[in-house]
C-alpha cells in the first residue's frame, strides 16, 4: 500500500502541529508548496546533486522566487514534488527507512522500466509515477519485480 497523505506531508516538511485532514494537505498542495519544501525534498532524494531540484523548477524561476519573501511553488510544481514524495516515501518504507538503499533504487535502471531510472519515470508522468509504485509494491509485498 503506497504512503498516506500525511507521510508524503511529512517528507515535503509541511505537516503542522495538530491533527490535519487528507483534504488540507491536498489544499496547501493545490495552493502552491512554499519554496522550502522543494529544497527539502530535493536535499533528502539527491544530496550530492545540486541540480536536482531543477528537474522540478527551472534554476532561473527558483532563483526568482528565492529573492520572493513566503516564496510558493505553482500548483503544478508542488503536484510534481508531491508525487515525487510519494514515490520516494513508499521507496524508504520498502527499505525500512535506509534512505541509501532507497536511492540506489530509484537513480539504478530498472528492467521492469525497460532501463529507465525510476526517479526520471516519477518526475515525468503520473502514470510514470504510479508505474514505478507498483514495483516498490512487488518488492514489499514479495511478488516479482
Amino acid at each position: 500500500m503506497p504512503p498516506t497523505v500525511v507521510a508524503v506531508a511529512s517528507a515535503l516538511g509541511i505537516t503542522k502541529k495538530g491533527q490535519r485532514s487528507t483534504l488540507d494537505i491536498i489544499d496547501e498542495i493545490a495552493k502552491g508548496l512554499p519554496v522550502e519544501a522543494l529544497q527539502r525534498l530535493a536535499s533528502r532524494i539527491a544530496p550530492d546533486d545540486a541540480n536536482f531540484k531543477f528537474q522540478i523548477v527551472p534554476k532561473a524561476t527558483l532563483a526568482r522566487r528565492k529573492n520572493q519573501p513566503g516564496a510558493h511553488l505553482t500548483s503544478d510544481e508542488s503536484d510534481r514534488l508531491a508525487r515525487l514524495a510519494k514515490v520516494w516515501t513508499f521507496a524508504r518504507e520498502v527499505w525500512g527507512d535506509d534512505e541509501e538503499s532507497a536511492r540506489a533504487f530509484l537513480f539504478r535502471p530498472h528492467a521492469l522500466l525497460a532501463g529507465r531510472r525510476p526517479i526520471d519515470l516519477s518526475l515525468r508522468t503520473e502514470l510514470g509515477a504510479r508505474l514505478v509504485e507498483d514495483i516498490l509494491g512487488r518488492l514489499k509485498y514479495g511478488t516479482a519485480a
